[in-house]
């Protein structure tokens, strides 16, 4: 990886610390009916040293959830009063956007910061990021939860990762399940929890840590060796069975929110090296070229994960992020206007078909260039991914790691403006839904204050998450009974919670939002107007401490379901 630069401004630490202190204040009014207890570090009595043995992928089934119905239930209602205030056109900032962090665990890039540190060290480094990201106006994280055909959860037939314990195959000590852990206290900060995995390594380096009962000892002949690594041969169904099975044993255990993979299909080349699986090839090729073969076992391997998502938790989102190029125009007339890698030919990645055929849910193209990199600028491949992304979601994977490291031949990212003209950039296109940030480290270094920057400006203001009909049409109904009394911290409102709707679902969250005035304009789709978000479905309960006592206010509460469906309006008028 690339060295970040620390460039901190001391003016930006103090807004950054007002915006902190004022985060803190809106969370910290949000009650829950009942309390809850916290997470203990010892969750579990110390265990053997000795590598977990393995579990059945499949050993218990998951209780289905019901099958939502295609049809679609618009919007909440916008209620017109006499008074608004004034709103510009264009000025009006986001207010569904996917707001997200890559935190990559392989060779300790982002966390743990190095292997073996105590669990409750993990815990806090874990829940320092979470915050530091809640803070920032995130509202999801993407983070690594296979890097080579390991495991940093504890229900895994593969062995515990390395860069956990400093030993694969060794369990925390004290024993806890890291995953468990980090799910819960994402969903604590309304954090969506993606779980990103990587498909191809089955070993790291020739150094790295290997357990006995890793899956290059059990099936060595469904490895490839390559660049000083074991790689697992997409080519033999019975490989591609397995990973789609790792994944489902995780979907069905775990409270995830999305399942998410990288750019790391076939390997990028290497000077050197051949990928020698033409005995594969000649079992396997049912009359295509070798580079149809291998684009089609991609391919094939999506779809199978796919359906293994949808067989377990259909609600469950599906995204990949492949390499930014499909195809240069050079070699596809409609490929981008770029001359770069293409990962249709270079890792056998035929990102557009993916979407296209729509067997995911949303796609992060890896747009790491900068606006002046004249092979593959910035804003040519952000536009070409917004024609050609279908009707999945777009999210771009931007290069915070980049930042303040221009260089002759991209010097675009030694310029300050370089980052936030992107992320306007991607504002004003209507097929960019959000953005996702690699990686968690640079944005802590805070690297030509880009983190004070989406803070203090792009991220001011609460974002729900996009959502995605396909998966989930129906939005909870509205909270009920909303009352409001004056308490000497401010105004307190409580409410009941909202009754199943017709898929099942009920209240993951509640949204409040407040206007001034006798009878103003409720304008449910300005998220300036909101004070708070509660989260959990027992959180019915918010005082609003920053209330003038003197002025008139109506607060409208609405629900929020898992897949960020919003209810109906309830309103209550105080004084």
């Amino acid at each position: 990886m690339l060295l970040l630069i620390v460039n901190l401004l001391h003016s930006m630490r103090s807004i950054g610390l007002l915006w902190l202190l004022l985060i803190l204040f809106l969370v910290d009014g949000c009650r829950r009916a009942k309390p809850i207890a916290k997470t203990p570090v010892n969750t579990r009595p110390p265990v053997a040293t000795k590598p977990t043995p393995p579990r059945p992928v499949a050993s218990k089934p998951a209780s289905p959830k019901p099958t939502r119905p295609t049809s679609v239930t618009p919007p909440p209602d916008t209620v017109e009063f006499e008074e608004a205030l004034p709103v510009l056109p264009g000025q009006v900032p986001p207010k569904r956007e996917f707001r997200a962090v890559w935190i990559a665990t392989i060779d300790n890039i982002d966390w743990p910061s190095r292997k073996g540190l105590p669990p409750a060290d993990q815990q806090r480094e874990i829940l320092a990021m979470f915050d530091q990201q809640q803070q920032m106006g995130l509202n999801a994280v993407v983070v690594q939860i296979r890097s080579a055909a390991d495991a940093f959860y504890a229900k895994s037939s593969e062995p515990w990762s390395e860069w956990l314990t400093g030993q694969q195959g060794l369990a925390p000590d004290p024993f806890y399940d890291p995953l468990e852990f980090m799910i819960e206290q994402a969903h604590q900060r309304g954090l969506e929890f993606h779980a990103w995995f990587n498909l191809d390594r089955a070993t790291f380096s020739k150094s790295a840590s290997v357990a006995p009962t890793n899956i290059i000892y059990r099936r060595p002949e469904w490895m490839l060796e390559y660049g000083g690594r074991k790689l697992f041969n997409l080519g033999i169904p019975a490989v591609r069975s397995y990973i789609a099975g790792i994944v489902a044993n995780v979907v069905r255990e775990y409270d995830v929110d999305g399942i998410h993979f990288d750019d790391y299909f076939y390997p990028y080349a290497e000077a050197g090296q051949v990928l020698r699986d033409d005995s594969t090839y000649r079992a396997h090729h049912n009359g295509m070229v070798k580079g149809d073969w291998r684009r089609d076992n991609v391919t094939r391997l999506v779809a199978e994960l796919r359906d293994s998502i949808r067989a377990n938790k259909p609600w469950i989102k599906f995204g990949i992020s492949p390499f930014g190029i499909w195809k240069n125009q050079s070699s596809d007339p409609e490929g981008s206007l770029t001359n770069g890698g293409q990962s249709y030919f270079d890792i056998y990645a035929d990102s557009r078909r993916w979407v296209r055929d729509g067997l995911i849910d949303y796609i992060v193209p890896q747009v790491y260039f900068s606006s002046e990199f004249g092979r593959a600028p910035y804003r040519t491949l952000v536009e070409w991914w917004s024609r050609n992304s279908g009707k999945v979601h777009l999210y771009v994977g931007q290069g915070a790691y980049r930042v303040g490291r221009g260089s002759e031949r991209d010097p675009g990212w030694g310029r300050a403006t370089e980052f936030p003209d992107q992320m306007r950039y991607n504002r004003q296109q209507k097929g960019v839904l959000g953005s996702v940030f690699f990686s968690a480290k640079s944005l802590k270094i805070n690297p030509l204050s880009v983190r004070d920057s989406l803070q203090t400006n792009f991220f001011r203001y609460p974002a729900l998450v996009p959502t995605m009909p396909w998966l989930d049409s129906i939005p909870p109904l509205a909270p009920r009974d909303l009352k409001a009394a004056m308490v000497p911290e401010g105004i307190e409102l409580f409410w009941q919670q909202p009754a199943p709707a017709l898929d099942g679902d009920g209240a993951s969250a509640y949204v409040v939002y407040r206007f001034e005035g006798r009878r103003p304009r409720l304008v449910l789709d300005d998220p300036r107007y909101i004070i708070a978000r509660c989260f959990g479905e027992a959180s019915t309960r918010f005082i609003d401490k920053s209330a003038d006592l003197k002025k008139k206010y109506v607060y409208v509460v609405t629900a929020i379901d898992r897949l960020q469906n919003e209810s109906r309006e309830t309103v209550v008028q105080v004084q």
